[in-house]
């Protein structure tokens, strides 16, 4: 493995994000704050405890799943799209570098820099709202989970799009909304049963039960099929990845 063309890769992503610090980093935290200020604070006084827990805090591991989704995407997408746009993805495809290596490199770096953001927004909730994870350890392994999972979304839909308005369409017209009603801000439960059956079939429910489980010990589904629904989700997209490597779609043209 050339862990030297990994490393430079990766870090030159890096260097990017933190050369950009306001977009990268602080434009996503501010604004999942303000959804503290206006939900939590504002209507979230005025809105009974979620399943015996206070509404400020039942909709901090939604927003802070439904930002993880949304940066992963962005970070990786972009970051695969704009050396096809430049023409600098050559240079890639014809280094000694393998495929798994530029994958590793590309999504890796899209994946820390979103965990990071998770981090941070997990850390300025806690100015907002008392919180208590009750399994830190599967807080952790959801976020880095999800973060790796989209980021691969995101390097898929970064080689598909052939302009900047595809690269933006199915983040904006699927994933967003597919985010905020996947119970972001509230339990499937509350709904009535025919919209409970409907939203099992939203995959971003999965993500953020498991993930508001690791917080309070309370999901919408099981933490089982939650974990198995985030696999299937990851081996799909190593599959696509793959193909496309496999095949040259939209890297060779």
């Amino acid at each position: 493995m050339n862990l030297y063309a990994i490393k430079a890769i990766y870090v030159f992503e890096m260097s990017r994000a933190f050369r950009t610090i306001l977009q990268s980093i602080v434009s996503p935290v501010i604004s999942t704050a303000l959804y503290f200020v206006v939900f939590g604070a504002a209507i979230g006084s005025r809105i009974d405890a979620v399943e015996g827990v206070a509404y400020g805090a039942f909709i901090v591991p939604g927003l802070i799943m439904m930002t993880l989704l949304t940066q992963s995407i962005s970070n990786a997408s972009f970051a695969i799209y704009f050396p096809k746009f430049t023409g600098t993805i050559y240079e890639v495809l014809s280094a000694p570098v393998s495929y798994f290596e530029a994958v590793l490199s590309y999504v890796g770096a899209a994946a820390t820099k979103s965990t990071m953001i998770g981090l941070i927004i997990l850390a300025t909730s806690t100015f907002f709202v008392p919180l208590h994870i009750e399994h830190p350890f599967w807080m952790i392994l959801f976020l880095v989970l999800t973060a790796v999972t989209f980021s691969l979304f995101g390097f898929i839909i970064g080689i598909w799009a052939d302009g900047f308005e595809r690269l933006q369409m199915i983040p904006l017209l699927i994933v967003t909304p597919l985010a905020f009603l996947g119970g972001s801000f509230y339990s499937i439960s509350m709904l009535p049963p025919v919209w409970q059956t409907v939203s099992l079939f939203n995959p971003v429910v999965y993500l953020i039960s498991g993930f508001r489980w690791s917080f309070f010990g309370k999901s919408d589904v099981s933490i089982g099929i939650s974990l198995g629904m985030t696999f299937a989700f990851l081996a799909i997209c190593l599959g696509i990845v793959a193909w496309i490597f496999r095949t040259g779609y939209r890297l060779k043209s």
